[in-house]
């Protein structure tokens, strides 16, 4: 079959799974030119360079944005691609490669995920949907986009405290992160107006799921579509910490749906708040509570 030639800006995380898998960028790269395409990589030494660089690259013209790496590189394409006719292309090579995952694209096997990518090229992207984030003070509100979801309870306090660490290096950080973060774990109260509804609640997880996993497979919300145009609010109320700890392996299995402290809801705009809190969204830093959400459907085109 003959291949239309693209031109294809490749940008690369050299530290994803904490720089176990450097040679899967390279690989990326040269499969891309072997098979016809003009590739523009981008590896830079951090993460905000890398950012801006990708933007340029992809400003200047580009018919397809690669990103190799986790969520965190699926978040970085998005937000420069999203409401663009610039598909996005995503070959896992992270720690979470949740949004890879909730698209089907092979995430432990990555010369598949590249074929798959070869082939996606020549087809029309799939169309699914993106969440936008507004945050910070009023006088300099953010916008923020994401793919999987945002969190803003017990895991994203996680998040947070592992950030802050300096040791241990390596994915151990996020365990002595949790247990400290159980030692003290307790719901809070939140606000949260859901499509215009008010609800308050005391809770110790709220999040809001465009995809059905986040954190390299807890699957929170196992029925969540990528495109149907709407978010699950998903909120576990205030429970014993011993009972959470029960709970908590649920998650990962999807097995946790039908528990009393469980519920979902459906909507399309959502404003959470809450003192104290750091929201979360695939797994990056946004920001203090409040935060106001909105999903729009159709957002983004993925090579997929």
């Amino acid at each position: 079959m003959p291949v239309t030639p693209r031109t294809v800006v490749v940008a690369v995380n050299p530290m994803a799974s904490f720089g176990r898998r450097r040679d899967v960028g390279p690989r990326v790269v040269e499969r891309l030119r072997a098979a016809g395409h003009t590739v523009i990589p981008v590896d830079e030494a951090n993460i905000e360079l890398l950012r801006r660089e990708t933007a340029r690259a992809v400003e200047a013209g580009a018919d397809a944005l690669v990103v190799v790496g986790g969520d965190g590189m699926a978040n970085l394409g998005i937000n420069i691609v999203a409401q663009t006719d610039i598909p996005l292309g995503i070959v896992p090579s992270g720690t979470g490669n949740d949004l890879a995952d909730g698209l089907s694209i092979p995430t432990d096997d990555s010369e598949a995920a590249i074929d798959l990518l070869l082939e996606a090229l020549q087809r029309p992207p799939r169309v699914i949907d993106a969440g936008v984030i507004r945050h910070g003070e009023l006088h300099a509100e953010l916008t923020t986009w994401f793919g999987c979801v945002l969190s803003a309870g017990f895991d994203a306090t996680v998040n947070e405290r592992a950030n802050l660490m300096t040791r241990p290096r390596g994915r151990s950080r996020y365990v002595f992160a949790l247990l400290r973060e159980l030692a003290t774990l307790h719901a809070r109260p939140y606000r949260i107006v859901a499509d215009g509804e008010q609800i308050a609640a005391d809770a110790m997880l709220v999040s809001v799921a465009n995809n059905r996993s986040l954190g390299g497979g807890m699957r929170i919300a196992p029925h969540a579509a990528l495109d149907d145009g709407r978010f699950d609010l998903f909120v576990v109320t205030a429970m014993s910490r011993p009972r959470f700890l029960r709970l908590f392996p649920k998650v990962f299995r999807g097995e946790h749906t039908g528990l009393p402290e469980v519920s979902f809801r459906s909507l399309s705009t959502v404003r959470i708040e809450a003192d104290g809190v750091i929201a979360y969204a695939d797994g990056e830093r946004i920001g203090p509570l409040p935060v106001e959400v909105a999903v729009v459907p159709g957002a983004l085109r993925v090579l997929a």
